[in-house]
């Protein structure tokens, strides 16, 4: 392929998805600043193995991508000791910005929208407090909506392990809040 070739293709492959390699570059890495570096790399990886793409699904490629790179670039960067939350209301304060000038977009009061930022950031917090791997298929299925198909092809594991780590990272999820709530 050449040069013009493989930057169409990657534009066509991977420009739509960075979206979503970004949220699950957070996810995994904890943080905004690493999501950062590492979608960095990813679309680095991605550029230079765009030739390699056999076609099937864009997004689920993608995924991988990002995956494997955060994986490496953890083991590079961190201390397997080091787990580093960062604060994920920085995203929402974006959010609403982004709406009429600050203003409520769903109309929701005050407090009820003080409630519903409550509640998110415990979601939040609870989803960052299950173990890696758990809320790595998490993220993926209830997040990003991904089939238990494609989360198997991009975690490299069979379909039935995809679905127990789903179910043990929805009890560990629901344990958390239920614990914060009482």
């Amino acid at each position: 392929m050449s040069r013009e070739e493989d930057k169409a293709r990657f534009e066509d492959v991977v420009m739509p998805h960075l979206t979503d390699a970004f949220t699950l570059a957070r996810w995994i890495s904890g943080n905004r600043t690493d999501a950062e570096d590492i979608l960095q790399e990813a679309c680095l990886r991605a550029y230079r193995g765009i030739s390699g793409f056999a076609g099937g699904s864009p997004r689920a490629w993608v995924l991988t991508v990002v995956r494997n790179t955060a994986y490496t670039w953890l083991m590079k960067h961190r201390s397997p000791m080091l787990v580093s939350i960062e604060d994920l209301s920085a995203t929402e304060s974006a959010e609403i910005e982004l709406t009429d000038g600050g203003a409520d977009a769903t109309g929701l009061t005050p407090e009820a929208e003080l409630i519903a930022k409550a509640d998110a950031e415990q979601l939040k917090c609870a989803i960052a407090a299950v173990p890696l791997a758990f809320r790595e298929t998490l993220v993926l299925r209830d997040v990003q909506g991904l089939n238990y198909r494609e989360i198997a092809d991009i975690t490299g594991v069979p379909i039935g392990t995809v679905m127990s780590r789903l179910a043990r990272a929805r009890r560990h999820l629901f344990m958390a809040i239920g614990a914060k709530q009482q």
